[in-house]
């Protein structure tokens, strides 16, 4: 199977058409809304939202899928964790394709080294402010709206995301994969599992610094795919390009 990770603010929905084009290519597809986004996994505490317990649901849908390995695909907070556990348990995964969401080592350094990095992730510092659900709630999440169709996130989508965030304790729970993060601080080896990292040239959240760090993070065959023009939520923008290059990937390698 093929389990794809979805980010921040999106949900499930914005695999559709990679579900689609997998099927067609004689993958199963899974992608399940994360915990916090599922409204029968959404524990209240920030600590609930630790990497650990992440990436436990995601070892625990593996083993639902009776799956000793999968292809993991993950965007945005659903690229991290794809990093994360293709580091931490490589003998789960068979191939990596993580979008936008550089290697968190490549990410942190980036951060340190890169001021138009520490100015492109500021939403990370403010969305762990006490102020920041109302700010985010405020005229039917105008500014998340934008952010979304600014990179072409189609209105059907766009709606079945808000309304899931709209559910109670939803977006407060989103909000706290930021504030549980602690990917600054943490030990993480590289990936040695086959990966592909797409990133867009116009992405708003990461810079050219962190996608081109990635590389030394990755000791296994790696490709790097720069798309001219895509933004952030890539994979709406690109859905036909995205799910070839995914594809592609994917026959490289047999579970």
């Amino acid at each position: 199977p093929v389990l794809l990770l979805h980010g921040f603010p999106q949900t499930r929905h914005m695999w559709r058409h990679q579900l689609h084009a997998l099927a067609a290519a004689g993958y199963r597809g899974v992608a399940p809304d994360q915990r916090g986004y599922s409204a029968g996994a959404r524990p209240p505490t920030v600590e609930s939202y630790a990497s650990e317990l992440l990436t436990a649901d995601a070892l625990a849908l593996m083993d639902s899928c009776e799956a000793r390995r999968v292809h993991l695909v993950g965007h945005d907070w659903g690229g991290q964790l794809a990093w994360l556990i293709a580091a931490r348990h490589p003998d789960r995964v068979a191939t990596l394709t993580a979008l936008s969401r550089p290697h968190p080592g490549a990410f942190v350094r980036a951060m340190a080294e890169d001021p138009e990095q520490a100015k492109r992730s500021q939403h990370h510092r403010a969305f762990r402010q006490p102020d920041a659900i109302t700010r985010l709630r405020k005229d039917n999440f105008k500014t998340l709206r934008s952010a979304l169709e600014g990179d072409g996130v189609g209105s059907a989508n766009l709606d079945a995301h808000f309304q899931t965030l709209g559910e109670p304790g939803a977006l407060e729970a989103a909000v706290n994969w930021y504030r549980a993060s602690n990917i600054a601080s943490a030990e993480i080896p590289p990936v040695s599992v086959p990966t592909l990292y797409i990133w867009g040239t116009a992405d708003a959240s990461v810079g050219r610094r962190a996608a081109e760090l990635t590389e030394k993070f990755v000791s296994g065959r790696y490709r790097f795919v720069q798309v001219e023009g895509g933004g952030h939520f890539i994979v709406d923008q690109f859905p036909d390009r995205i799910a070839e290059l995914m594809i592609e990937h994917l026959h490289g390698t047999s579970l």
